[in-house]
């Protein structure tokens, strides 16, 4: 025997919602989600809302919003400020799909794909880069001619050279560069 719809429906509802809008008039549309949501907010229910794009250049918008139970939402979905609201994004948002949902059930489905998009790494400013290659090359380069001036040192220059930066590329790569780097990191990042 199943439940009536009203006890499945008397706990917190949330609807999603899809709306399409043209990546031109994006601040147009945000500006009209924000006053949407200034106006859901008021509601007696309310239990939050938000606006997510897949990335910038979408054209897709989906809307979350939740309330306490279904005669909370059944308000706000009849109410006139809700009407006039949606009418003022006619010609801006195409209205599209909308799910209601009850409980957790469905929000934990695996994603088909993940991107992680990182934040930008903080570089230091190139004068500072050079001061910390040379702290680091020119030491090893001196040192790496002494120790070979006695193996090559009839070679032409041009043979001596190619041999010591095949020597120091691999020590410079993985071992100086990453020393030293971290010893001068907060100098490096001061003030980015």
């Amino acid at each position: 025997m199943t439940e009536p719809q009203e006890a499945r429906t008397a706990g917190p509802i949330t609807v999603a919602v899809t709306r399409t809008v043209s990546p031109d008039r994006a601040r147009e549309a945000a500006a009209w989600a924000r006053s949407g949501q200034d106006l859901i907010s008021t509601y007696p229910g309310y239990l939050g809302s938000g606006w997510i794009r897949p990335d910038p250049s979408s054209a897709d918008w989906h809307m979350l919003f939740r309330f306490a139970d279904t005669a909370s939402l059944d308000v706000w979905e009849k109410s006139a400020e809700r009407a006039w609201w949606v009418s003022t994004g006619q010609g801006l948002v195409e209205h599209g799909d909308q799910e209601r949902r009850t409980g957790i059930e469905g929000w934990f489905d695996e994603p088909a794909a993940v991107e992680v998009i990182s934040a930008q790494p903080r570089t230091p400013p190139r004068w500072k880069q050079m001061i910390s290659i040379f702290i680091v090359f020119y030491p090893l380069s001196v040192l790496a001619n002494y120790l070979a001036a006695p193996l090559l040192g009839d070679w032409p220059i041009w043979a001596r050279v190619l041999v010591t930066v095949i020597v120091l590329t691999p020590v410079m790569t993985y071992l100086a560069l990453p020393f030293v780097t971290r010893a001068l990191r907060p100098w490096l990042l001061r003030g980015r």
